[in-house]
């Protein structure tokens, strides 16, 4: 398989071994690893989001994690900026690009290009989201139809949150979300890219993620969460919606017990592995799907 001119993509389930996977190909590619996980940019939290550590990088060059300060929010629209130049860069050195990590959006919005709809003021946008609640979906959906008929057959009727969307953007911009994403193109076409989808059966990473969310106790996430709770963030920041900062939080606060902390844990974190599957199914059925036990076989094949 000739992949020198490509783009690798390894998009999986959170606790697939997407990190250790993307090391054993760098290391057969010569390739360089860009982060693909929205949480994983921060810097406050390395374990309780799972960060490869620098002792894990078996020299190859990591970029994108744990760069950002947690205080800011970060947009898809940052990272895409970052990562095409990043990408660039990896390929003047003669080398090969592998993003990996578990946002989906972040994977669309390069293989896909990102729709540049201006910013609408927080006000404006409540005041779509009351009227839909108001009137109801049947009727707010009527009234999208009038001002924006293209979007007909593009959104459902019962889709609440697309129509919110759709009806804000019309209304802000005077222009049919329709157009916006016709408009859109991706930097790079489709055939840059090798994209990569670990499909880890369910049973086994439902044992990996409890596995894991144990092994955090070990590595020192109570203090790592105590650090970070010294900083004042506001729980309206995106960092503040990491999974398992809430239940860290009550039990330093002696709320909750290590068993209730680990078991809340593992049922979150399931729940977003599961997110990530339907993602997978609705927006990455072109992906070359692997089972972990053949990533090896894949890999001598290269």
């Amino acid at each position: 398989m000739d992949i020198k001119s490509k783009i690798i993509l390894i998009y999986g389930p959170t606790a697939s071994g997407k990190s250790d996977f993307a090391i054993k190909l760098a290391k057969k590619v010569k390739g360089e690893i860009i982060n693909a996980d929205s949480m994983q940019i921060y810097k406050d939290f390395k374990i309780l989001t799972a960060r490869p550590l620098k002792k894990n990088f078996q020299n190859i060059k990591h970029h994108l994690y744990g760069f950002h300060k947690s205080k800011k929010d970060f947009s898809t629209g940052e990272w895409i900026q970052i990562v095409i130049k990043k990408i660039n860069e990896i390929k003047k050195r003669k080398k090969i690009p592998i993003l990996t990590g578990g946002t989906g959006l972040y994977f669309k919005a390069l293989t896909d290009g990102l729709v540049e709809i201006p910013s609408i003021p927080y006000k404006f946008r409540n005041d779509i989201r009351l009227l839909q609640k108001s009137i109801g979906q049947k009727k707010f959906y009527k009234q999208l139809l009038k001002i924006d008929p293209k979007i007909i057959s593009q959104i459902n009727s019962s889709d609440v949150q697309r129509s919110i969307r759709a009806f804000e953007v019309k209304l802000f911009t005077k222009i049919s979300i329709i157009d916006w994403y016709r408009n859109t193109y991706p930097k790079f076409k489709s055939k840059d890219f090798l994209k990569i989808y670990i499909d880890y059966p369910r049973p086994d990473l439902i044992e990996r993620i409890n596995q894991r969310t144990k092994q955090m106790f070990d590595n020192g996430v109570v203090y790592e969460v105590k650090k970070f709770l010294k900083l004042r963030i506001s729980k309206n920041k995106s960092i503040s919606k990491v999974i398992g900062l809430t239940e860290f939080r009550d039990f330093i606060k002696k709320k909750m017990d290590k068993d209730e902390v680990i078991e809340k844990i593992s049922i979150k974190t399931r729940q977003y592995a599961k997110r990530q599957a339907t993602w997978a199914r609705g927006h990455m059925s072109s992906w070359k799907k692997i089972k972990p036990k053949k990533l090896n076989i894949f890999l001598k094949k290269i």
